[in-house]
């Protein structure tokens, strides 16, 4: 097996939308950036997250997302009529800041690390999607079809600051492999 790829780093401000008749606060519409950026303890260099109650935070400062559920979202908002079949779905619309490649959930427990060539980050917890989640995705389903097949990606824990960039390959140093990220996330939307 090849070694699993960073595809794109991505990051937005956090700005308001207009989600059912009301504004609301998010940092969801994160887009690509080109070149090294910096990761620090609570993040990477130009992003926000707008409800730290559930996003950011130093065991939540970097989400990372499977490139391989994106051709599933862009069927599906194509069938809900929130895209055309042949729309592309940019990297970072999950809301990521790391679109990676090569790394499911599956494989993943609480505790791995993700060492990159100049920077290394520590599995913490599933993503738990929120209502912002379908705004950007489009359609009203988009939690339900997340928490139903698990694609929930996972946040990461900085352990050591450094740079990412698009197009790193990183190596998965196993953690006590106790608890895996989908177990984890499946415990939780059962509640």
């Amino acid at each position: 097996m090849s070694q699993p790829t960073l595809l794109s780093v991505n990051r937005a401000l956090a700005t308001e939308i207009e989600i059912g008749g009301r504004p609301v606060m998010t940092g969801i519409h994160k887009r690509p950036v080109d070149g090294p950026v910096a990761v620090r303890p609570l993040g990477l260099d130009g992003d926000e997250q707008a409800d730290l109650s559930v996003h950011g935070g130093l065991s939540k400062a970097v989400y990372a997302y499977p490139s391989e559920h994106y051709p599933f979202w862009q069927t599906v908002r194509a069938q809900a009529k929130a895209a055309e079949w042949n729309a592309a779905l940019p990297h970072g619309a999950m809301g990521e800041n790391l679109t990676i490649a090569g790394l499911l959930e599956s494989q993943v427990w609480i505790g791995d690390l993700l060492k990159f060539p100049n920077c290394t980050l520590a599995v913490s917890e599933p993503r738990f999607p929120c209502f912002k989640f379908n705004a950007a995705m489009g359609f009203n389903q988009a939690v339900k079809l997340m928490s139903a097949n698990g694609w929930c990606g996972f946040y990461l824990a900085v352990r050591e600051p450094g740079t990412v960039t698009a197009g790193e390959v990183f190596e998965v140093i196993p953690g006590p492999r106790e608890v895996g990220i989908g177990e984890l996330f499946r415990a939780k939307i059962k509640r």
